[in-house]
């Protein structure tokens, strides 16, 4: 796994979690466009971090089913903004920041061999200290995308070239099973689409993070 100097990041991210009020559990988000890293500084951070002081939640498990991205006619454009379940998300993050005493909040995940979120996958135990939370639109500047900025104690945005990020892409969707042809037709079709918008309206993030080479 390339390394973000996960150490340094992982002391900045303790100092969230001991700086917080009382019956505040500060969610640290990590944004940037499609394939800039998020998912991979969020796992290494994670790990760096032990599951005893740090959960991950991303926000790709609010990806709306394939069934209704079909009836609402988007699933070519799966990825933008509309095609998340945008408020579900915002009512998540509000429970893990604040959450009940004694209470495990469990989360959705993204399956990408299947293409679907599954529902009560992660499980956020209350004694954790520290949630990571990563996606494409924490810094959107539209709504109701604006909501999610205020509930997270941080939000740090990850950095590459587009040359680098757009092979990257085209890897991954190649990994899940598109051709070479319908992986460079998705990426410049849909997910650069959705970079350009990221790069156009995202508010300042608290920390930028150089991805590394692989």
């Amino acid at each position: 796994m390339p390394t973000y100097a996960t150490a340094r990041l992982a002391v900045r991210a303790r100092a969230l979690a001991a700086d917080a009020p009382s019956g505040v559990r500060p969610v640290l988000g990590l944004a940037g466009p499609p394939g800039a890293g998020k998912s991979t500084l969020a796992e290494a951070l994670v790990e760096e971090l032990g599951p005893a002081e740090a959960a991950l939640v991303p926000m790709d498990g609010f990806h709306l089913a394939e069934s209704e991205l079909r009836r609402l006619g988007r699933l070519a454009r799966k990825g933008a903004p509309d095609t998340f379940d945008a408020h579900g998300y915002l009512a998540l993050l509000s429970r893990l920041r604040a959450p009940a005493s004694g209470e495990t909040v469990y989360a959705p995940a993204f399956a990408r061999s299947l293409e679907e979120p599954v529902a009560g996958s992660i499980p956020v135990r209350p004694e954790v200290p520290l949630v990571v939370t990563e996606g494409n639109y924490l810094l959107l500047d539209r709504p109701p995308w604006n909501a999610v900025r205020p509930l997270l104690a941080e939000c740090w945005w990850i950095d590459l070239p587009d040359p680098e990020r757009v092979r990257r892409l085209v890897a991954r969707h190649r990994r899940f099973g598109r051709s070479a042809v319908e992986a460079e037709e998705f990426v410049h079709a849909s997910d650069e689409a959705n970079a350009r918008l990221v790069a156009a309206e995202s508010g300042a993030a608290d920390l930028v993070v150089a991805a590394p080479p692989r």
